[in-house]
């Protein structure tokens, strides 16, 4: 279904319109200095797409919790736990309901946390979930910038891969994104470039002039033209809006933010004691408590957050009232082994190759403490350790072998999400097992795509990790020099047949 929505008036008064259908195929990027209108056009986009398509709003200065008035979205507040966050996110998804996620009050990097947290959430939903979203981010260029700033790296790198995820990969997920910036130079360039509509707004800077008027196929003596335009206007351009730069003139809005623009107003009169009404204190200020200041917060420390969390223990249980039933003590052995079946039940379920490891790692921890295991929690990289290896389906007499001692050695060479998909192609080898197919290589990494698949071969072979050749009859071979192994012949089109039992069943 095809859905223009207008957005404002042209040059002669006709309507300038928006394909919404287009919009959830190609992403919308949006520049203006501040005070050029921006906001204006995000909440006029908002308020005529409401009723035909979902929602999701990151808001900074929480200036569009006034849609839920009119329109029905939910208020999502930014400073919650990142599991609240994930939750939400994903009933948000499952239930198709608008929100505005406000994130005032919250310094940069609380925002940039909360913001990446559901974004992630949101990415993350169940494939039956997968509804068109419109997915709007204000002030774009705190959330994905284009160099480090001051806050900590690891906050910057959770922010910005969400941002990548959602303007990169999040289309086939039924997100679409639409980001606002003020300063195009200050937003990552990996980000913006996958945008394929353009409102461009004023400015003043060369830098930021050069790269509107790159990205609307303008040359440099065109871009001047950005210095004059009038707050409301924007030059659009793509799929969804004109095939040439149209200059547009944005409509009017139905809702309006809780701040504004300043306006001057008259001073009043100067009282004639001014000097004691100011340097003398009101009682009642005595009265009332000072407000809270709030911390700097420090940076996180990189080992896991979550092990760290899981280790503290509640007030309540610190001091309870009737004494707990002694719990059997368990042999290193045995606690292996039975965190070994909690990994085995998670990853046995069809759809955990396409979680991320950090909520496959939560919900480790949970049934973990569910079952009452003794010792300090499993760090996230052990995890993903072993992750990687019950993955790769060896059974204990072939994980016994030498060679499978060197190809755990080899594996530590790539990064973790990457030693899944080696220590498969190892397997294989050593076993002289037929090659991978490409679909079945990209579920084990997590995803549908067989190119990077192919992507992640050529990296394993740059590498000098294995060196990939066919047979005289086309199919493929990956062979291990440090192993002295190769696979057998396999076609690199075939189904992945375990994902097609999966799915029969």
């Amino acid at each position: 279904m095809q859905v223009g929505i207008d957005m404002g008036t042209v040059a002669g008064g006709q309507l300038a319109k928006l394909d919404i259908e287009e919009l959830l195929a190609t992403r919308l990027l949006v520049q203006g200095n501040s005070g050029s209108g921006k906001s204006h056009l995000l909440r006029r986009l908002l308020e005529q797409s409401a009723p035909w398509v979902q929602q999701v709003i990151i808001d900074p200065e929480g200036d569009f919790v006034t849609l839920a008035d009119k329109y029905g979205h939910v208020v999502v507040d930014g400073e919650r736990t990142e599991a609240e966050l994930i939750g939400i996110a994903n009933r948000i998804r499952k239930n198709r309901v608008s929100c505005v996620l406000t994130l005032e009050g919250l310094d940069l990097e609380e925002q940039m946390r909360a913001a990446g947290t559901f974004l992630n959430g949101l990415f993350d939903a169940d494939r039956d979930f997968w509804y068109p979203v419109l997915v709007v981010v204000d002030e774009a260029q705190m959330f994905a910038p284009s160099v480090g700033g001051d806050v900590s790296e690891d906050a910057r790198k959770l922010s910005l891969g969400a941002m990548t995820n959602l303007m990169c990969r999040g289309r086939k997920r039924g997100l679409a994104g639409v980001i606002a910036t003020q300063r195009l130079a200050k937003l990552a360039k990996n980000v913006a470039a996958e945008a394929s509509n353009f409102l461009m707004g004023r400015t003043f800077l060369d830098i930021d002039m050069a790269r509107a008027a790159d990205l609307l196929g303008m040359d440099r003596r065109q871009a001047e033209m950005f210095r004059d335009l009038k707050r409301g206007n924007f030059v659009a351009l793509g799929p969804a809006l004109s095939r040439r730069p149209l200059p547009i003139v944005i409509g009017t809005v139905e809702t309006s933010a809780r701040s504004s623009s300043p306006k001057l107003m008259p001073l009043p009169d100067a009282p004639q004691d001014v000097e004691d009404l100011i340097f003398t204190p009101d009682p009642e200020e005595f009265a009332r408590p000072l407000p809270p200041r709030r911390a700097a917060p420090q940076p996180r420390p990189t080992p896991d957050i979550l092990a760290e969390l899981s280790r503290a223990v509640p007030a309540a249980a610190a001091a309870p009232s009737e004494p707990r039933i002694a719990q059997p003590e368990l042999t290193p052995e045995e606690r292996d082994e039975r965190l070994n079946l909690v990994l085995s039940e998670i990853l046995d379920d069809p759809q955990s190759g396409y979680r991320t490891d950090a909520v496959l790692y939560q919900d480790f921890l949970v049934r973990a403490r569910m079952r009452r295991l003794p010792g300090p929690p499993m760090s996230l990289s052990d995890f993903r350790r072993r992750a990687a290896v019950a993955r790769s389906g060896i059974d204990p007499e072939t994980a016994a072998s030498e060679a499978w001692t060197i190809a755990m050695e080899l594996s530590s060479q790539v990064s973790d999400d990457l030693q899944g998909v080696f220590l498969m192609m190892a397997k294989a080898a050593i076993l002289a097992e037929p090659c991978p197919s490409d679909a079945r290589i990209a579920r084990a990494y997590g995803t549908h795509s067989a190119r990077r698949a192919r992507r992640l071969l050529g990296y394993f072979e740059e590498q000098s990790l294995i060196v990939v050749h066919t047979d005289f009859t086309g199919k493929r071979i990956v062979a291990f020099p440090d192993l002295q192994k190769e696979t057998a012949p396999g076609s690199a089109d075939a189904a992945d047949q375990d994902e097609g039992r999966l799915a029969a069943e």
